[in-house]
């Protein structure tokens, strides 16, 4: 049975008792207000709250109760404005029955159903005067009324003829958020005007529960929806790494919280990892994980080494708001090297899982959180075995009440080497196997294994110091791009590799090596050792040179340039067909 329905012993415990004394009758009603307030409001949550005053009323003050709240309550925590015909949506959350046969009246009157209740009908008359409305003996034409207005006439007519019936509104802070509806079975004591006040009370109380629980549900939904809208909704499969992530956001204890990752593509079909984790929740700590998020894809674009982007972020977050602290780690992927080089700011080491399924924490500098202090941070540089699993992760992840954060992460360098292979059920193994209870902090957890490239993602030809070459690697290019089904684009790449390799040959130093890349674009390198970098120039009229990088910003969707502890790489990105 729906636990909605409380089904309730049908025989009144202490209603008889109302009709004694006027003293002993009051004494009564405030020994069962005292009681309603202490049962009604205990969570907040707007099902359970109306089931709450379901079961304090029934069999104590009614037979019969259901609670109705206007539907978009539901839905979207607002309330409606007023129709002109008069009629209201309205959704039946909770049903209390005390019957020896409850059936019949569950049939009439289910759980769940939304219905639009026309201006006719009491339950509508009550909401739009925002006042009880109270029949002592109900006859069988305005039952009729109100089975007519559900479509089941029959039954409820059946039901409801000749009881006592009321329906009170449910009011707070000045609105009406529905109506709760009260009936006592023919043949036993009708309604009074003594009843109305206390059914009022009890209206009184649940409305005010309902209503904080609308708002709290408000603001929850708007801080997760603005989390999840600044969260990625599809994270790139980069160039020879596969990844898999999950989110999850913090319990409704703990509220919303502002840990992040992302997925950065490079120049050169490199990556950048990130995962970073705001101090705190609620909507604040959402919105500024926004912030940082964006700040780091925009230092990203500058392709700047890890500890110089986590520095400048923590510049950049003390100027957004200087009491906001997060922590952040940030690593770089180079596919071709297979290496990777990381930074982080007060955050959580990262793991390695072995190809042998052994795992290490990476021994990273830790490094102040961003928001505190201008202090350096340093990145340190490692290359990834093929196969092997890169796991970056927030603390909430590992660190609970009744674990400390080193044998969390014990844990998860157990749950991570265990039999599964696959990246998902890796990400469900050790969500499920670390945060299985309900009280817990925001997660994130993004996964990254790293493999070799295969022969149809990347090319390569070193190059003599001899300009004679220039028609070898055109040659190169050309062969490559019909091996690889893309010889629509041969053209205009040779015209690029061309004019990368003359300038190598012309201004760089040995060793000169041409490098193609297939990954979301078709990227040419080429690699010399001299650290001076090109700088496109606008050439006079007269000359005969300085157009080659006019030529190649016209055909690339990107170029640019990168330093190598041995010189340097010009690179050029081109879309794919």
């Amino acid at each position: 049975m729906d636990r909605n329905c409380v089904i309730k012993d049908p025989v009144p415990r202490d209603r008889a008792e109302w009709r004694r004394g006027s003293a002993a009758a009051a004494h009564e009603r405030l020994a069962f207000l005292n009681e309603a307030s202490h049962r009604i409001g205990t969570t907040l949550d707007l099902a359970e709250t109306s089931r709450e005053l379901a079961d304090v009323a029934v069999p104590r003050f009614a037979d019969t109760a259901a609670v109705l709240v206007q539907d978009r309550l539901l839905i979207d925590g607002e309330l409606p404005s007023r129709q002109i015909d008069g009629s209201s949506l309205v959704r039946r959350v909770a049903v209390a029955v005390a019957m020896e046969d409850p059936q019949p009246w569950l049939n009439a009157f289910p759980v769940g159903e939304v219905t639009v209740f026309s201006a006719m009908l009491p339950h509508t008359q009550s909401m739009v005067s925002g006042k009880p409305l109270m029949y002592p003996v109900l006859d069988k034409e305005s039952a009729r009324v109100i089975g007519a207005g559900v479509d089941r006439e029959d039954a409820i007519v059946e039901l409801l003829t000749d009881s006592s019936f009321l329906t009170v509104p449910l009011r707070a802070r000045g609105r009406v958020l529905g109506c709760a509806v009260f009936s006592r079975r023919p043949g036993g004591r009708p309604f009074e005007e003594t009843d109305v006040a206390v059914a009022e009370e009890l209206a009184a109380r649940t409305a005010v529960c309902i209503d904080n629980a609308r708002l709290y549900t408000r603001e929850h939904r708007t801080a997760l929806t603005l989390q999840s809208s600044l969260l990625p909704a599809e994270l790139p499969q980069p160039l020879g790494m596969d990844i898999a992530s999950r989110y999850l956001p913090a319990s409704d204890l703990m509220g919303v919280g502002g840990d992040w990752y992302d997925v950065i593509p490079l120049p050169g079909c490199r990556s950048a990892l990130v995962v970073g984790d705001v101090m705190g929740h609620g909507t604040r700590a959402a919105a500024t994980m926004g912030q940082l998020r964006t700040a780091a894809r925009t230092l990203a674009s500058l392709d700047l080494p890890p500890d110089e982007v986590l520095f400048r972020l923590n510049l950049m977050s003390q100027d957004l708001d200087p009491t906001q602290i997060a922590t952040c780690i940030y690593a770089v992927y180079d596919p071709v090297t297979r290496g990777c080089a990381l930074s982080r700011a007060g955050h959580v080491p990262p793991v390695l899982l072995h190809p042998d399924r052994s795992t290490e924490i990476i021994d990273l500098p830790p490094g102040l959180p961003l928001g505190i202090g201008t202090d350096p941070l340093e990145t340190r540089e490692l290359t990834l075995p093929a196969g092997s699993v890169l796991a970056l992760y927030t603390d909430g992840l590992v660190e609970s009440r009744e674990r400390d954060i080193d044998a969390g992460i014990m844990t998860l360098r157990r749950l991570l080497a265990g039999a599964v292979d696959d990246l998902e059920d890796m990400c469900d193994v050790t969500i499920s196997g670390q945060r299985s209870g309900h009280d817990r902090d925001d997660i994130a957890l993004l996964v990254a294994r790293v493999r070799d490239l295969d022969p149809d993602e990347i090319a390569s030809c070193p190059l003599p110091a001899d300009p004679r070459f220039v028609a070898h690697a055109r040659r190169f290019v050309r062969d490559t791009l019909a091996a690889w089904g893309l010889g629509g684009m041969a053209d205009s790449t040779q015209l690029i590799v061309s004019e990368l390799v003359t300038n190598a040959l012309k201004h760089g130093w040995p060793p000169i090596e041409l490098r193609l890349l297939r990954g979301r674009t078709l990227v040419c390198e080429v690699v010399d050792g001299s650290a001076t970098t090109p700088a496109p120039r606008m050439p006079a009229p007269d000359e005969d040179t300085g157009r080659g990088l006019q030529l190649i910003k016209r055909f690339a969707y990107r170029w640019g340039t990168r330093p190598t502890p041995y010189g340097k790489i010009v690179w050029v990105e081109q879309n794919l067909p």
